[in-house]
């Protein structure tokens, strides 16, 4: 099965390839660059929430590619309760519109400057939104909770993974292995819920 990526964000491809090659659904997966089908249409991010959001993206590459077509988007977060639920939607450009990943990472660490242990509580949150033929629609939610990090740590993963580290782990996101990252991760556990709606409709 093809899926459309409806994203430009090439570390969230790998990661979702990297999913669907586990295949413990017994499905086979490819999810397609929105590069092959003439790149990602423009989005504003606008709707305030990570459904809606997810939702223009898939809509907006659906309705370029062919009527049997399925995409996938994705919309994902760190909320973060101390600041207010922030990054939340806006974590691609908590540091500005320019969406500096390392920019975002850093103006997070100084925000969560002086920031108790006890309310370093944070929560990576990721929408998969599926849009296939004959208007289908159907989103995937998946959550992690766990703490901030006073300082990141780590080579791996992307965002702010280097400073994320899950309930009942002692490494960050950046520091664990893929598997254990895919396991126990936002985007792993949204990616079970789709793939496994999409194995049970055979």
């Amino acid at each position: 099965m093809r899926l459309y990526l409806a994203s430009g964000n090439r570390n969230k491809a790998a990661e979702l390839q990297r999913l669907a090659d586990s295949r413990p659904w017994g499905l086979a997966v490819e999810v397609v660059s929105a590069a092959a089908a003439g790149g990602m249409p423009a989005v504003v991010e606008d709707t305030g929430t990570f459904v809606g959001n997810a939702r223009k993206k898939a809509l907006a590459l659906r309705a370029v590619l062919p009527g049997d077509a399925w995409v996938l988007a994705d919309d994902s977060g760190l909320c973060v309760p101390a600041l207010g639920g922030a990054p939340g939607v806006d974590s691609a450009y908590y540091a500005g519109p320019a969406g500096d990943p390392a920019a975002n990472l850093a103006k997070l660490v100084r925000a969560m400057r002086g920031v108790p242990e006890g309310r370093r509580e944070a929560e990576f949150v990721c929408v998969l939104f599926l849009a296939g033929p004959g208007g289908l629609e159907r989103p995937f939610e998946g959550s992690c909770p766990g703490r901030l990090a006073p300082e990141p740590g780590g080579a791996g993963g992307f965002g702010y993974d280097p400073l994320f580290i899950p309930d009942g782990q002692a490494l960050t996101m950046a520091e664990m292995a893929p598997e254990l990252k895919d396991r126990v991760g936002h985007r792993g556990l949204a990616w079970a819920k789709c793939v496994g709606w999409l194995a049970a409709r055979g």
